[in-house]
């Protein structure tokens, strides 16, 4: 569950071949336009006649009797956000859904016939990750020498006419991302071959009777389901076991526990919630982890049954799980320096599984407040010295239930804008500024003097550190360092803590 793995996409990009290309652009004149998904004022069934490709004639034959099935073989898509858009307005990196586009429709392996109509301001691809990929054979799935992560293939998709090998079986998404989204043109896709599979999504107001349908009428083995802030792409099996009735509770759910975490961070007060989402797919190599398509859940009877039975999955191990993986895409820069990588994630998994309705915390229910005292104050230690990251929690959730008790319940929905505005680019040991910076920004969106509380934490502790994060890290903490920081709070007269915000316990 703690474990993150951040995986490169492994992507196959492939030209079109120009196969059929010329026996369709012949015929272009009779639909409005080059996705060929309707046809022309005043066609004919003798026009028709005429088009020697059996496919397009089929499509077209049917489009002048009004029976083709457009729904999901032909839609509008627009651009969503790039990781450096995100970077841009949030301060968020990459680990948001790539496969945005769900298009419904899936693909068996082979040849296959896409039309576009448009082109965007970057490329555009045919996504078709390899969802059901089963652990190579010989191999514990956990050892498995291709990793864990998502397969895919990509098509570069041009205007007009694409033809495509599918490698193998998938459900096709398109991939379309813009620096500038709002701008971008939208692009609309047909999908003349392939079979309609379709998705769920509440975001058009589908129910559960929707679901229902969507699950007894299968095509694939995966059912793509959209919520506001969650994408999610699990085995049809299980979702008939756990989710049968309940498909709008569970796309409820995910959102309800990610809009806490958007709470958390200030994107809700200051109205920056990004348009992507957090994609959640099966997988059957491990049990939970995070990489750069998002959460991945094992393909099981018990993991499927927590997280996709809308009842259990905000409560205790998978909504702890899910916001600590989620956590780490939601992690900003200026709150994970150098030992932090496993400790601010876990902020957003204190407050998400409280608004859940857990009545105790895991710091509570582990002792962490007197450990992390015992080791960290009373040792004299730096907190990113203590090996527990729980321990080293500890002094970040107290200033969550500091705040909250003293009228400032927003602490880190504002510290965290402030540092969205104001925070400077680090890397490597120099992170260690990022720590000096939040014990500013703390104090300077709370007026209130919380040099004492750093203190006895060892945010100020003079010397060297070394640690591994995901990386070696070597940090040195100057005299100066400390002096400058510390001139800086003293410099605006804020008054002292009402209370040694170190005793508080939840």
């Amino acid at each position: 569950m703690k474990k993150l793995l951040v995986m490169a996409l492994a992507i196959i990009i492939s030209g079109c071949t120009n196969v059929q290309k010329t026996a369709f652009e012949k015929h272009q004149k009779l639909f409005t336009d080059k996705s060929y998904s309707r046809l022309a004022s005043g066609v004919t069934a003798n026009d028709i006649a005429q088009i020697e490709d059996t496919l397009l004639r089929a499509a077209a034959q049917k489009m002048l009797a009004g029976e083709y099935q457009s729904e999901y073989r032909t839609q509008e898509y627009s651009a969503y956000p790039t990781p450096a858009a995100l970077s841009r307005d949030c301060k968020l990196g990459d680990g948001f859904s790539r496969y945005e586009n769900m298009t419904g429709i899936y693909l068996p392996a082979g040849e296959h016939i896409i039309c576009m109509e448009g082109v965007g301001r970057t490329p555009i691809f045919l996504m078709c990750p390899e969802l059901m990929r089963q652990p190579t054979p010989g191999y514990k799935p956990m050892e498995d020498p291709q990793g864990w992560g998502l397969k895919c293939e990509g098509y570069l998709l041009s205007e007009g006419v694409n033809v495509v090998r599918v490698e193998k079986d998938a459900n096709a998404y398109i991939y379309y991302f813009d620096d500038e989204p709002q701008s971008a043109p939208a692009v609309k896709v047909h999908f003349l071959t392939g079979k309609v599979n379709g998705y769920f999504d509440i975001t058009r107001g589908d129910t559960n009777e929707d679901w229902d349908k969507l699950l007894a009428k299968a095509v694939s083995p995966i059912m793509d389901a959209r919520g506001k802030h969650i994408q999610v792409a699990y085995a049809v099996d299980f979702f008939k076991k756990f989710t049968t009735g309940k498909g709008v509770e569970l796309m409820e759910a995910y959102d309800a526990m990610l809009n806490s975490h958007y709470t958390l961070m200030g994107l809700v007060k200051y109205n920056k919630i990004p348009d992507n989402r957090i994609f959640a797919r099966v997988n059957f190599n491990y049990y939970m982890f995070r990489d750069g398509d998002g959460v991945a859940y094992l393909g099981d009877d018990n993991t499927m049954y927590m997280v996709a039975s809308p009842e259990v999955v905000t409560v205790g191990d998978p909504c702890w799980g899910f916001s600590h993986e989620v956590g780490h895409v939601l992690q900003m820069n200026p709150t994970t320096w150098g030992g932090m990588t496993e400790v601010s994630n876990n902020i957003f998994s204190l407050y998400t599984c409280r608004a859940m309705g857990a009545s105790t915390s895991r710091l509570h229910e582990q002792n962490n407040y007197e450990s992390a005292r015992k080791s960290i104050i009373e040792g004299k230690i730096s907190y990113l010295q203590d090996p527990d990251v729980f321990n080293r929690l500890v002094p970040f959730w107290q200033l969550q239930l500091y705040f909250e008790q003293n009228g400032q319940p927003d602490f880190y929905a504002d510290l965290m804008e402030e540092l969205r505005n104001t925070a400077k680019e680090y890397t490597g040991n120099e992170t260690i500024n990022y720590q000096l910076d939040f014990t500013k920004a703390a104090c300077d969106v709370t007026k209130v003097d919380l040099t004492d509380f750093f203190d006895k934490w060892g945010f100020f502790r003079v010397g060297n550190i070394k640690l591994e994060d995901y990386a070696s890290y070597d940090f040195d903490i100057t005299q100066q360092m400390v002096d400058q920081t510390k001139s800086y709070i003293a410099s605006k007269n804020y008054p002292k803590p009402k209370a040694d915000i170190t005793l508080i316990n939840d």
